[in-house]
C-alpha cells in the first residue's frame, strides 16, 4: 500500500494499545513552535455532552477529531494557533460520567444572552422613540422585561 503524505508526520506504535473513541480519556503534550509542550487531559465526550471546563471535549472538536483513532504514543501535526504537534501520552476508558443536561444548561444561557441582547435593543428603541414621540419610560421597560 503506497504511503501518504501524512505517513511521515504519524507515528502509531504497534502492540495493540487502544485507540481513542468517544469514551476515552486522552492525555496529550501538545508542542508548540517555539518547542515549548503543554500537558492536557479530557474525556472525549458526545457534542451534547462537553463541557470543556469540566475535562469533557466533544468529538466533533478540531482537538478530539485529532486524536480520535489515535493510540498512546502516536505523534501528529496539528495546527492552531502556536501549536504545531500532538503526543499523544495515554489512551484509557474514561472513568468519568458526564452530565446529560449540559446541553439544557448551554440552551439556557443562550435564552439569557438573547433576552438581554433583546431587552437592551427595546431600552435603546424607547430612548429615540421618547425623543421623537414623546412620553415613553425605558426604564419601565426593564421593569416588565420576561
Amino acid at each position: 500500500m503506497p504511503a501518504s503524505k501524512h505517513d511521515k508526520w504519524r507515528h502509531k506504535p504497534a502492540g495493540g494499545s487502544p485507540a481513542a473513541v468517544v469514551g476515552s480519556h486522552v492525555e496529550v503534550e501538545l508542542v508548540e513552535a517555539s518547542g515549548s509542550r503543554e500537558r492536557l487531559a479530557f474525556d472525549i465526550v458526545p457534542d451534547s455532552q462537553a463541557d470543556f471546563d469540566a475535562g469533557f471535549l466533544g468529538a466533533s472538536t478540531p482537538l478530539a477529531r485529532a486524536v480520535l483513532g489515535q493510540c498512546a504514543g502516536s505523534t501528529l501535526p496539528y495546527r492552531a494557533e502556536e501549536i504545531r504537534e500532538i503526543h499523544v501520552l495515554t489512551v484509557v476508558p474514561s472513568q468519568r460520567v458526564a452530565r446529560q443536561d449540559v446541553a439544557a444548561d448551554r440552551q439556557a444561557v443562550i435564552q439569557r444572552a438573547i433576552s438581554k441582547s433583546d431587552l437592551e435593543n427595546a431600552v435603546r428603541f424607547a430612548l429615540t422613540v421618547d425623543v421623537k414621540w414623546g412620553d415613553t419610560d425605558p426604564e419601565g421597560i426593564a421593569d416588565h422585561w420576561e
